[in-house]
């Protein structure tokens, strides 16, 4: 019989037969951000895609060989996978290029704090905006500039949490420029919470300390015409905007332990419990206006209850619960998850919205975007229906735990088996995004070097780098 220290040699050698090697892993991964560095940054930051030369930068509503893009992926999901593959191999030049990505962001810091969608860095279309920059120089009116700082698809809040990890990177301690622009969209972000607890889709300031507190209810009327309001300042789910704030508090109180993220979450959580509608619709509205009446956004976002963004208020109201052991947290979850059950299509799908107190599904015609009950010729540019049962189960096995159990979850693996187990289910996503990669460092999609594509590829191969290291194989 062969000793049990060969046995456990054998079996581990076996594993890292079956593993990819990490230093052909960590070669395709620097190959990757050199190209990126070199070719792809403009000033440090990134666009969301570019053309196979790499020479035009593409955002969501523009195309210029001297734009980047914030919303993700850009700038700061770049910027943040940079920063995790240094971490991951100690390596310095994915440091140095995470390092410029952030400097980016410094420079188009807007002066209320936080980013706009992009950023042009051609000296005369930088006019345009109103920065941190401008306001440090003593420039204090926006005039006609740029300067409302949007929390739309996660780009305010993506590029807080990538410059907060930067922050507390230990290669970073020494760069007071990067702590001072972080410090400053904090306390702005902070400042524009409402009284009620939630935040507007942009803002320009402070919040308006005289909005009432008062529960979420159905107006007495709706417009079923678009009637093409500004909407940017309504307390916005929409996209799940609410989560990802969230997500940033939740990291900087976990970082810092600063009191004042705690507070800001519990002020978010007593919101979203003043926000869920009363029967028949106990879950949430994309947006609300100062009464708390649901209300309409763009022209195909009607005041309605939905069947995607509720989810996310969920989930934010659950992991308070996690962090606080406050039971309050979790009395609005039965009530929406009965209704999610009770809102099921036909086939198994939700509908985005859902009609105040009928609960008929609401979607539109094509082209006229007229409001119709009729889901057979709708626009495609939007998802009007939505497959939640797979999160839906997913949430449910999380409510299922104990928050010890789910605490131990988010501290990740403790011990080198568990390492080695994650380095094995990540092996072969690591192995396809080494493999994919082209000879010049590039992955392509739909004939475009596309950002998202790289962010995926660098954290599949940054896991398995990570758990292969702390697993001691």
């Amino acid at each position: 019989m062969r000793p049990l220290f060969l046995l456990a040699l054998s079996s581990s050698l076996a594993l890292s037969a079956e593993l990819p090697d990490p230093a052909a892993i960590t070669a395709a991964m620097k190959k990757a951000v050199t190209y990126a560095h070199t070719h792809l940054a403009r000033a440090g930051g990134y666009a969301s895609s570019y053309d196979k030369e790499g020479k035009i930068g593409e955002v969501e509503h523009g195309k210029s060989a001297t734009l980047t893009s914030i919303q993700p992926h850009g700038t700061t999901t770049m910027g943040l996978v940079m920063l995790k593959a240094y971490q991951a191999t100690g390596d310095e030049v994915f440091l140095t290029a995470a390092k410029d990505a952030a400097k980016s962001l410094i420079k188009c810091q807007l002066a209320t704090g936080g980013w706009d969608s992009d950023f042009d860095f051609d000296p005369e279309k930088m006019k345009r905006y109103h920065l941190r920059s401008d306001l440090d120089a003593g420039d204090k009116e926006p005039g006609k500039r740029r300067n409302s700082s949007t929390l739309d698809d996660n780009k305010t809040e993506s590029a807080l949490l990538f410059l907060l990890e930067m922050v507390h990177e230990p290669a970073c301690k020494d760069d007071a420029e990067l702590k001072r622009c972080t410090k400053f969209a904090f306390d702005c972000l902070l400042a524009a919470q409402s009284p009620i607890g939630a935040w507007p889709q942009q803002f320009t300031g402070p919040a308006d300390a005289s909005a009432p507190v008062v529960k979420a209810s159905y107006p007495e009327t709706w417009s079923r015409t678009f009637p093409a309001v500004k909407y940017t300042g309504f307390y916005t789910l929409n996209d799940d905007n609410l989560q990802q704030i969230a997500r940033v508090l939740f990291r900087a109180y976990d970082l810092e332990k600063d009191e004042r993220y705690l507070a800001a979450l519990k002020k978010l959580g007593e919101f979203f419990l003043l926000a869920q509608m009363p029967e028949p619709q106990p879950v949430w509205a994309q947006q609300y206006d100062r009464d708390m009446h649901p209300v309409w956004a763009r022209k195909f976002e009607p005041p309605s209850v939905t069947g995607y963004e509720s989810l996310g208020a969920m989930e934010v109201l659950h992991q308070l619960w996690v962090v606080t052991g406050d039971d309050k947290y979790l009395r609005p979850i039965q009530p929406a998850l009965s209704w999610f059950e009770r809102s099921k299509l036909a086939d198994g799908s939700h509908a985005r919205f859902y009609e105040l107190q009928t609960n008929k599904p609401l979607f539109f015609v094509k082209d006229t975007y007229v409001l119709t009950y009729d889901d057979s010729n709708i626009p495609t540019h939007y998802s009007f229906k939505t497959s939640q049962q797979s999160k839906l189960d997913t949430f449910k096995k999380q409510l299922a735990k104990g928050r010890e159990e789910l605490k131990q979850n988010l501290a990740g693996p403790q011990t080198p088996k568990e390492w080695a187990s994650r380095a094995k289910g990540a092996a072969s996503k690591a192995k396809r995004a080494a493999e994919s990669l082209d000879s010049e460092g590039r992955w392509i999609k739909d004939d475009q070097i596309d950002c998202g594509e790289f962010v995926k590829n660098m954290n599949a191969m940054t896991h398995y780098l990570e758990a292969r290291k702390k697993s001691g194989e």
